[in-house]
């Protein structure tokens, strides 16, 4: 099994919350489709979100994740952008997670055969498109989904790709128009943008002659993008325009339509014994001196990004010289958080053990997030959420099948003894190594079905309260889980949700009257699906 399954790259840990890369796990539970090193590289500073009438906009906002092959060159689409980055709160959009097998990503856009999809009057969507949108949204997502969300996801995008099409058209018929001056300068911006992705400016040029373009082929697909952008957001100012309601008349909305909102999901209070696979000390010992050993060429004067792309075990980050962007706290394994937000800026220290291996970090940077107006965002206790720019590179502690079997025997063994009656909290100060928040005796208080992966929801099904789990794989390790009481979803109280309701009314009838409006030109128009 080599290392174990191990990989650079997130998952979110019990909780939900999101840790900055993935733990071991067993031979054959790894997911058919495993996201990149961080499913949210953290707020970039250098994008505003220019998405249609009624998003919500970011002064910076995360990049979109890097393919295997480094950065791509290929564009969403204006409309898919609007299925991306809907603007509805977490707190309050919760729709339950699937349960079935997580399904591989669409191939690569360079995999596929083309077809056509539909044809919207005369002109054709093709499958290439749909399915170049779809690999697109996946990565920027970088969301876990079984193989009916994908048919759905697929559909979806269909269908926004297909309204595209008849808003441009509406945009033409009115003869809406946008100059070229502003197209080119949008253009030049996405331009400048995408080569800052890059680290070097041989690797932009070699992205390019991967994607068979030349800059000037690429930037006549960013003036067409940003055409298309301008006459969507143009048209749908004027025909739908956006209005953000005061507190009283979304609280009223709220109060007529609760029929139209999620319910709150339901929950688990949950203990948990969660054991990772460890490595023999030996190989730990080897991979810290090699840990140390690289931290001590970038502070005798090598360049960190050279550093980090000839040695870190981090595929993914070590193309971009160990960058993992703009963290923030809340994100990341217990250790390497607090050596981010604590170590000086600018300086290499000793290396940092986690589950996942040795780190070697820098933080270049470290703030508050903010809005686009400025102000600090807020996280759920209601303090500015912090953010820091961390590169780093990973040493990975090898594991071997040895070791995962011997972990496996002893999660089995533990688990016996809690349903011979040994007290779980008794067991759970012995072998407990969970990283994320608990008391002494393994409880992580209620969590909502929706912010469990799917296997671990799946394996609680049928747990009565009191009792205890099978060992339950996920790339954190082997859990076993107790379940204390449970909580039937329920309606949302208004106190619970009432600051965000403002933005999230506006937001709903917004999309309301813009689907009646796409629901209208769609009567108009001829639309031929091919069902594949």
């Amino acid at each position: 099994m080599g290392d174990g399954g191990r990989s650079g790259t997130p998952v979110r840990d019990l909780c939900g919350r999101r840790f900055a890369y993935e733990l071991p796990c067993e031979a054959g539970t790894a997911l058919a489709y495993t996201p990149r090193l961080l499913r949210d590289r953290g707020p970039s500073r250098s994008r505003t979100c220019r998405v249609g009438a009624g998003r919500r906009a970011m002064s910076r906002r995360p990049r979109a994740p890097r393919s295997s092959g480094g950065p791509s060159l290929k564009l969403p689409s204006t409309l898919v952008l609007v299925l991306a980055l809907a603007a509805v709160p977490p707190a309050i959009a919760q729709a339950p997670a699937p349960t079935a097998k997580p399904a591989a990503p669409p191939p690569a856009p360079s995999q596929r055969l083309d077809g056509i999809a539909a044809v919207v009057n005369n002109e054709a969507v093709l499958q290439s498109d749909v399915e170049e949108q779809l690999y697109l949204f996946l990565m920027r997502s970088q969301t876990q989904v079984d193989s009916a969300t994908v048919d759905t996801l697929r559909t979806q995008i269909l269908n926004q790709l297909i309204d595209e099409k008849l808003i441009l058209a509406e945009a033409q018929r009115l003869g809406i128009t946008v100059s070229d001056a502003e197209v080119n300068r949008q253009a030049q911006e996405a331009l400048a943008d995408t080569k800052s992705r890059f680290d070097t400016p041989a690797a932009y040029q070699d992205q390019l002659r991967k994607e068979n373009m030349n800059e000037e082929q690429l930037l006549e697909k960013l003036r067409g993008e940003a055409r298309r952008q301008a006459l969507v957001s143009r048209l749908m100012n004027k025909q739908v325009p956006h209005r953000t309601l005061g507190q009283l008349e979304a609280e009223t909305y709220f109060k007529i339509h609760k029929d139209k909102f999620p319910h709150a999901p339901a929950e688990l209070r949950l203990s948990v014994i969660q054991i990772p696979a460890q490595p023999e000390s030996l190989a730990d010992a080897k991979a810290k001196a090699r840990a140390v050993a690289i931290r001590a060429r970038i502070v005798s004067g090598e360049k960190f990004a050279k550093v980090a792309a000839e040695a870190s075990d981090d595929e993914t980050s070590a193309r971009s010289g160990g960058d993992l962007g703009y963290l923030v706290r809340g994100s990341m394994d217990p250790a390497f958080e607090k050596a981010v937000f604590t170590r000086k800026l600018n300086t290499v220290d000793a290396p940092v053990r986690t589950i996942y291996g040795w780190h070697v970090i820098e933080v270049l940077d470290r703030d508050t997030l903010k809005t686009k107006a400025g102000r600090d965002t807020l996280g759920q206790d209601k303090q500015p959420l912090l953010e820091a720019h961390v590169r780093h590179v990973l040493v990975r502690v090898p594991l071997t099948d040895a070791d995962v079997e011997r972990t496996r025997k002893l999660a089995e063994s533990v688990r016996a003894q809690a349903v011979a009656g040994k007290p779980f909290a008794e067991l759970a100060k012995q072998y407990n190594r969970y990283a994320g928040p608990h008391s002494d005796d393994g409880d992580i208080g209620f969590l909502p079905l929706t912010s469990l992966q799917a296997n671990i929801r799946s394996g609680l099904d049928t747990v009565q309260v009191g009792g205890v789990s099978q060992v339950l794989v996920n790339q954190a390790g082997f859990n076993i889980f107790r379940v204390t009481e449970r909580k039937a979803d329920r309606e949302y109280a208004l106190d619970e949700i009432k600051g965000e309701l403002p933005q999230v009314v506006s937001e709903m009838i917004f999309r309301e009257k813009l689907d009646e409006w796409v629901k209208g030109l769609r009567a108009k128009a001829h639309i031929q699906i091919n069902k594949s």
